[in-house]
């Protein structure tokens, strides 16, 4: 089922006396998910995206904008007869019932037309509870199970009647470390399998892009950039994107452009051209500039004759990888990660180290803006 958000505006009455102003929680979101896609709203808390997400369920009403499911407008619609099914962050399932009963609850309360004989409905929950595989607990009570366990069961009784969409929201803050990548891979399975139009809210950029085919990042109520992962990632629109996404997080620095060159402190790191901001506008290369530039931890090579000085401050081994530790004076971060192959030797009889960049692992952003600005090196 392809979702369509139209200019989606969502204002709540503020509470602080001394600022009246309405707190925009969505700010004119536009969005089309594709049917069939998984979809993750990231962002830091307060964005909006739970918001967003209880918008498109019904729970609560829009103060502007459309939201269409396929061509028909359900922007009035009550959440029951929207065809979604809901997974909240807590599970919310009925203690004093079973697996078999959590999971049959939503079938038995069809009425009408909809209303279904005993045995479609026993047949719906086996073949829901084989899907997240609970098949084997049907017995057991909520309190009996895991919280990777407990969550499946509440998949597994949203999914029950087949919605048109599966709504998720912070499916994983509860779990454990082991947990949640165990329980992140299942929601994949499971939303390849069935296919089911799923939009996933999440604060963890980790668990939005190993699951997601397309990313939404939001701040303040305001989406920031939309597209597949990876793309995001390697090209960020403006300074939050790029620091909201990537673990380690990307090290940035104060630094200027000028006669050609990228410059931090006095050590020209690159030579740049072509450049252009945002809009697509030509810059004068000649012109001298500050700007913010951004090094992903894994666009350092180790150098002898490396362009970037830093000051060593440790080295971690993380087995496959070396993590080095290093300070410097244009750094906006307490420190700098750089990420190489195992395979070097760092010298730790001396207090520097120099690194040559890869040109694609950098990112230079307007000082004032904080937009990226375009650049070939």
């Amino acid at each position: 089922m392809e979702v369509t958000l139209k200019n989606l505006t969502k204002k709540f009455p503020s509470r602080d006396k001394n600022n009246p102003a309405d707190v925009i929680a969505v700010n004119h979101f536009d969005f089309t998910i594709p049917d069939g896609m998984l979809v993750g709203l990231l962002g830091p808390s307060g964005c909006g995206k739970s918001t967003a997400l209880n918008l498109i369920s019904g729970l609560q009403k829009p103060t502007e904008g459309r939201i269409f499911f396929g061509e028909d407008d359900v922007t009035e619609l009550p959440p029951e007869n929207r065809g979604i099914g809901l997974v909240f962050q807590n599970y919310a399932l009925y203690p004093h019932l079973t697996v078999r009963q959590n999971i049959l609850f939503p079938l038995q309360n069809l009425k009408g037309k909809d209303k279904l004989s005993k045995e479609v409905m026993n047949e719906k929950m086996l073949e829901a509870a084989k899907l997240v595989q609970m098949d084997g607990l049907l017995e057991r009570k909520p309190k009996e199970l895991s919280g990777g366990q407990q969550q499946r069961v509440a998949i597994a009784r949203a999914l029950v009647k087949m919605p048109k969409v599966l709504l998720l929201d912070e499916p994983l803050s509860n779990l454990d470390a082991r947990l949640r990548l165990q329980t992140r891979e299942e929601i994949r399975r499971i939303q390849q399998e069935t296919r089911i139009t799923t939009i996933f809210v999440t604060h963890d950029q980790e668990e939005a892009m190993s699951i997601s085919d397309i990313i939404v990042v939001m701040k303040e109520g305001t989406v920031h950039q939309i597209g597949k992962p990876q793309d995001v990632y390697d090209s960020p629109k403006n300074l939050f994107v790029a620091k909201f996404l990537g673990t380690p997080p990307i090290n940035v620095f104060d630094g200027t452009i000028r006669d050609g060159g990228l410059y931090i402190g006095e050590e020209c790191i690159l030579k740049v051209k072509c450049l252009k901001d945002s809009t697509g506008n030509a810059l004068r290369e000649d012109e001298m500039r500050p700007v913010y530039v951004g090094i992903r931890p894994e666009g350092f090579v180790l150098s002898e004759d490396g362009a970037l000085t830093c000051k060593r401050n440790r080295v971690e081994v993380m087995g496959r990888d070396i993590s080095v530790v290093s300070t410097h004076p244009a750094s906006l971060n307490e420190t700098i990660r750089s990420i190489i192959s195992a395979d070097n030797k760092v010298n730790t009889a001396e207090e520097c180290v120099k690194f040559q960049l890869l040109p694609h692992k950098v990112f230079i952003f307007d000082k004032e803006t904080e937009e990226r600005i375009e650049f070939e090196a």
